[in-house]
């Protein structure tokens, strides 16, 4: 018998079952990445079917981006309180919901809506994958898993576009949604069967029948159960969601959400505007589509790389490196000329850094926020950050409307990858000591990273 269980997950070797719960969080947020790109893959068929223009159609693609930051910020707090595991079923719930729906309506008030519901719950999603592959994965391996899990958008990404162009050949743009409607039925199950509750949640909050809960989490996972609950002292229990914004965090959530917010404007602008700039040098649309997969590959690849590098390196150093890497490669693809071989190329290393500046800032934000408002913490980040995600291609389309070149544009949005990493700069991250130790008045609160700088 073991006092107390996240030891015990901590300090042994990862077992096939935590493997296989990493690799559910993998796929989560590959569904997640899919569910946002959806409606980009069925636009054109929206603007001939309903015969409305682009800027009309430009309110409804941000619908999905405002529901995603609502539910990262607020929903990031409720899987602090009920645990993670139902928050990701209800989630799923929500986003099949919304996914149906859409192709019931012929409104576009009625589908933003719905686009709403679904970002709701792919941001809620967000926030709680990412605190179960920290608080699934050992201490030696944490970083690495984290980072695996944030691969699983690029990854979908890379063949999202390729799924979505088959299935417009023979059917309408619902199509789309269809699919995505599947894919997210079939985690329902999967998440309910395979996913157990927290057990850094559980025996930090220790709910009614805790103990239990715990030891059959951990008989799942192949772990030894625990004869009584740890103890959590009363300072401990009095933590709440809201510490995120009290002086021992309030640096941290600061410079977490600044440093993502800034990043997220470079990685958007490529994502966005890549098929568009495609075009304009006179490829056809098919070709602008292969050159945006092969960016969505270089993220998958970044992300990966920067998660095994993790095992040896700084998390720290390693994500100002590559966000510095971002922001070179961002204007080395401003400067590139129209040739798709080149073009294909640039995207590719320009998707590596960029993806792996985002990987590395999840990474951050699993270790630099303690259990209690690691969710919390985590969703309020990712929350601000989708404002980057609308704000992006809109200064990038304006600065096109005002006559400004590829070049030009390029390096003023490159910049925010490079604001993000002198932000970093001052984010100090504390050794691996558990968050649930006493604190002395006026200290920072324990984080969770070790080999931090």
């Amino acid at each position: 018998m073991h006092s107390d269980p996240r030891d015990v997950i901590s300090k042994t070797p990862m077992t096939a079952m935590q493997v296989l719960i990493i690799a559910i969080t993998v796929g989560l947020n590959g569904l997640d990445g899919f569910d946002v790109l959806s409606i980009s893959y069925a636009s054109p068929g929206i603007l001939a079917e309903w015969g409305i223009d682009r800027g009309t159609l430009g309110l409804v693609l941000i619908a999905e981006l405002i529901g995603m930051a609502i539910g990262s910020i607020v929903l990031g707090g409720v899987a602090d309180k009920i645990g993670r595991r139902p928050l990701m079923l209800g989630c799923l719930f929500a986003m099949a919901i919304g996914m149906y729906m859409v192709t019931t309506t012929s409104s576009l008030v009625v589908l933003s809506a719905w686009r709403v519901l679904t970002g709701l719950g792919i941001g809620g999603m967000l926030a709680a994958i990412n605190a179960v592959a920290a608080e699934f994965s050992n201490a030696k391996n944490k970083h690495m898993c984290v980072s695996i899990m944030s691969i699983g958008y690029p990854a979908v990404g890379a063949v999202g576009g390729a799924v979505a162009s088959i299935l417009l050949r023979e059917h309408d743009w619902r199509a789309v949604f269809y699919f995505g409607l599947a894919m997210t039925v079939a985690f329902i199950p999967i998440v309910y069967f395979l996913v157990p509750e927290s057990v850094h949640w559980l025996a930090r909050k220790q709910p009614e029948g805790a103990l239990d809960k715990i030891n059959a989490a951990m008989r799942k996972i192949g772990k030894p159960v625990i004869a009584a609950l740890p103890v959590v002292s009363e300072e401990v229990r009095k933590r709440s969601v809201t510490d995120i914004f009290r002086p021992a965090l309030i640096a941290t959530t600061l410079i977490c959400a600044g440093a993502y917010f800034f990043h997220i404007t470079t990685f958007y602008y490529i994502l966005k505007w890549v098929p568009d700039i495609v075009v304009r040098m006179g490829f056809p649309a098919s070709s602008a589509g292969g050159v945006l997969t092969w960016y969505m590959a270089g993220g998958a690849t970044g992300g990966a790389v920067l998660g095994l590098l993790t095992m040896r390196f700084g998390l720290k150093g390693l994500t100002i490196g590559v966000l510095a890497l971002s922001t070179a490669l961002v204007c080395i693809f401003g400067q590139t000329p129209a040739d798709l071989g080149k073009l294909g190329t640039v995207c590719f290393f320009a998707g590596f850094f960029t993806n792996a500046g985002i990987v590395g800032l999840y990474a951050i934000f699993a270790h630099a926020f303690p259990t209690h408002v690691r969710a919390t913490g985590t969703g309020f980040a990712i929350g601000v950050g989708r404002g980057g995600s609308v704000l992006a291609p809109a200064v990038a389309g304006f600065l096109f409307e005002a006559g400004w070149t590829v070049p030009s544009i390029s390096i003023l949005m490159a910049l925010g990858s490079s604001v993000a990493a002198i932000v970093l700069i001052f984010l100090k991250l504390t050794p691996d000591v558990r968050d649930e130790q006493p604190v002395e008045k006026g200290a920072a609160i324990p984080g969770n990273l070790s080999r931090a700088t």
